[in-house]
């Protein structure tokens, strides 16, 4: 593996980040957030919106870090949503369905409606599972956007505590069973982390088998290449972000390495005290873990020293597991979405619609005037974008061909 490929030499790092998602990838820039995802061969679905203010907290060391992570766990798990949602609504994620389910569902179908046409009523599509009847419930209630806040923050809630229990309860209880044998605090401490970090190793791997987890894998390679290819200033085509390596300094995956490390250092600090002290006091330490680990990585992606690719190389390592090499038709979305964060395009209004693989537009789910102006002061035919530029002119196409249909009309 060759270091200087992923420590550019003459890069200027930059702040823009990512994570890959189902069939896409979601950039973070210096004020906005895009969603891309592909939904046709020639079809890229794109949503871009402004991301979260900037706490006060972002200018505290370590303390930026716990911000920077909560914000991470709670706009990740909106992306995976909205990502499902789009695939859903381009009947991709039908397709996964077997025969046998939907012939199942269909007969389900037919039966509600015999029932519903003898009672006289239109059939009507009810919720089938569990799920879906609480996410019917919460909106009934509350209404969408507090029903959709709702699910994400549970899921999020959810997430961290099988987390918890996963990679610090399960270690600390397994190996306080040994304490009658290893009678050293620090000793059982470390063996605890050890054991942790072959849990969170076994998971990677066992999960990179999985088709649909290998797919997102392969956008993640993207999503290194692309922010390579920028970063060393080259122009953001496919053909020139494929040459750069898919493992990158600053990946959430060498984040994670840094936590699993740092727990090493940190926990054997508190002795070994009964296991429901021991599991509190580990659950009021991720906090710090989490800061020290971003601050560690924030340094890592800034410097290229010696003793900065010594210490990056575990987090790296792992990365050849985390990501697989993409095809083209990925980096093409890696680099729409890229695109449309880039510090150029802070002003420029939000956009929701398709584009093709070059970033052209070929759809909008409204018009110049839907676009969100709070903070954007240029207008649709402004040209400091490529997205601003593409709707002038996909604007100009729509009203031309309304005004050829409003003359054929006049002709009939």
């Amino acid at each position: 593996m060759d270091l200087d490929k992923i420590f550019l030499e003459g890069a200027s790092p930059t702040s823009i980040g990512g994570q890959a998602v189902m069939e896409g990838i979601m950039m973070r820039g210096p004020k906005k957030i895009a969603l891309a995802v592909r939904t046709g061969d020639n079809e890229i679905r794109l949503k871009t919106k402004y991301g979260p203010r900037k706490s006060a907290w972002m200018k505290v060391p370590v303390l930026r870090g716990v911000v920077a992570f909560w914000q991470s766990l709670v706009e990740g798990t909106k992306t995976l949503m909205d990502s499902a949602t789009i695939l859903e609504e381009a009947g991709l994620l039908d397709e996964k369905n077997t025969d046998e389910t939907m012939a199942h569902r269909g007969n389900e179908d037919h039966n509600t409606e015999v029932a519903a046409g003898d009672a006289g009523l239109d059939s009507v599509a009810k919720p089938r599972t569990l799920s879906e009847r609480i996410e019917a419930r919460l909106r009934t209630k509350y209404g969408d956007k507090a029903a959709w806040n709702i699910m994400i923050y549970f899921s999020v809630i959810v997430a961290v505590i099988f987390s918890v229990g996963i990679f610090v309860l399960l270690p600390t209880w397994i190996i306080g069973l040994f304490k009658g044998i290893i009678h050293s605090p620090v000793a059982l401490s470390f063996i605890e982390g050890i054991f942790r970090l072959l849990i969170f190793l076994i998971y990677i791997i066992a999960i990179s088998y999985l088709e649909d987890i290998r797919r997102v894998f392969q956008y993640h390679g993207a999503e290194h290449k692309t922010i390579h290819c920028f970063e060393k200033g080259m122009d953001l085509t496919a053909e020139n972000a494929q040459s750069f390596y898919r493992l990158h300094p600053r990946c959430g995956t060498s984040f994670l390495v840094f936590v699993m490390i740092i727990t090493l250092l940190v926990f054997p600090l508190m002795g070994w005290p009964d296991l429901w002290e021991r599991l509190l006091s580990r659950i009021i330490l991720i906090p710090l873990i989490a800061g020290l680990s971003y601050e560690v990585l924030k340094w890592a992606g800034m410097s290229n020293s010696k003793l900065v690719k010594i210490l990056s190389l575990p987090g790296i390592y792992l990365q050849k597991v985390t990501t697989k090499e993409p095809d083209k038709s990925m980096l093409e979305v890696a680099i729409v979405a890229m695109e449309a964060v880039l510090p150029e395009e802070n002003d420029t209004p939000l956009f929701d619609g398709t584009v093709d693989n070059n970033g052209n537009v070929l759809s909008y789910s409204g018009s110049c005037d839907d676009l969100d102006y709070s903070i954007a002061s240029s207008s649709c035919d402004s040209e400091a974008s490529f997205i601003s530029k593409d709707l002038q002119g996909y604007e100009h196409e729509k009203q031309n061909g309304k005004e050829e249909g409003e003359k054929n009309d006049h002709a009939r």
